[in-house]
């Protein structure tokens, strides 16, 4: 008798151990800030953080893949809007995407240490010839400064839980980084295969991570967020295709490519963003149709950041019940 009273006893605290959690849960949602890529449209997700501090949002958790990873990682790291708005504006990003060094721009051609200068644009690396002809170590350095700044360099310091993705190339696999340093990090989730070498990282090398997973809600919820809150500045949205076996393929595969060619001509990826776009509870998309991945400049990068504000001030009634839900 005593052991089924002890077990009775067990099992109601167990239940209602539950339901407060559970009630908790609902009366403290944990809000995840998800931020996509789409290299100069970036601009545009400065633009909505301006609208979530107006709004009072604070995300619990940060994710981002390529530009939105530096956005993302400067924002969890304690940067406000007003200040990243500065940077964005203020940047001079040819230089600092294509490594370019101001010292050589008056030289026609100049080779130092391995690498060929064209004008002061990195060209050829006789030393690295690795898939990808720009380094992005310029964005690395800069990101680091920037985190300086703040005094955190590495994730495990952030003021807001952060995570970014990179995939690996040959493999065509998602990675999602967590730990180690975040320049580091950075430069790998935004490093568009072909145009910037691979990051090497824990022996993987990895490239662009929105290859994989632009919109990376999912992870997002898997560290915990309740209600999503995504920026996605894609612009062209297509279906969903159907997986494909077919000779070539079937060669690839001989010769240990599969996983890329596959890659070619069923584009996970797609698939993968149509559905996490199903799943955000709040969904931002700054139409920016003129603009593309390269539309970098001070002038495009303001209109830009103006589009996005314009955009989430559409979601101000949502974004301001979010802060009466949380508590801190």
């Amino acid at each position: 008798m005593k052991t089924k009273t002890f077990l009775l006893a067990v099992f109601l605290l167990v239940g209602l151990s539950v339901n407060l959690k559970s009630q908790t849960s609902n009366l403290n949602p944990k809000i995840g800030l998800v931020l996509g890529g789409g290299g100069a449209k970036g601009g545009a997700e400065v633009g909505v953080l301006k609208v979530l501090e107006e709004a009072g949002v604070r995300p619990d958790y940060i994710v981002g893949t390529s530009i939105g990873s530096i956005v993302g990682c400067l924002y969890a790291a304690g940067y406000t809007s007003s200040e990243l708005e500065q940077m964005f504006t203020q940047q001079e990003w040819l230089s600092l995407l294509t490594d370019r060094r101001s010292d050589l721009s008056n030289e026609p051609y100049k080779k130092v240490g391995g690498v060929l200068y064209i004008f002061g644009f990195p060209v050829i690396d006789t030393d690295n010839m690795s898939f990808g002809m720009l380094g992005g170590g310029r964005v690395e350095a800069t990101v680091d400064s920037m985190l300086k700044k703040k005094g955190c360099t590495e994730f495990k310091c952030l003021k807001t839980p952060f995570r970014c993705v990179a995939a690996q190339l040959i493999q065509a696999e998602e990675v999602v980084l967590h730990k180690g340093k975040l320049p580091r990090a950075i430069r790998a989730s935004m490093a568009i295969p072909g145009l910037f070498k691979p990051v090497e990282i824990d022996g993987k090398k990895l490239v662009d991570g929105g290859m994989m997973n632009n919109l990376p809600v999912d992870v997002a919820r898997d560290m915990g967020a309740d209600i999503i809150i995504a920026v996605d500045l894609q612009q062209n949205k297509q279906d969903s295709r159907k997986p494909t076996d077919n000779f070539i393929i079937s060669l690839a595969e001989a010769v240990g490519i599969g996983p890329i060619v596959r890659w070619i001509f069923d584009r996970p990826d797609i698939e993968k963003y149509n559905e996490n776009v199903k799943h955000c509870d709040i969904y931002i998309n700054p139409p920016l149709p003129d603009a593309d991945a390269t539309s970098f400049g001070n002038n495009n990068m303001r209109r830009m950041i103006d589009i996005g504000e314009k955009e989430a001030r559409k979601q101000l009634p949502k974004l301001r019940q979010l802060t009466q839900k949380q508590t801190y």
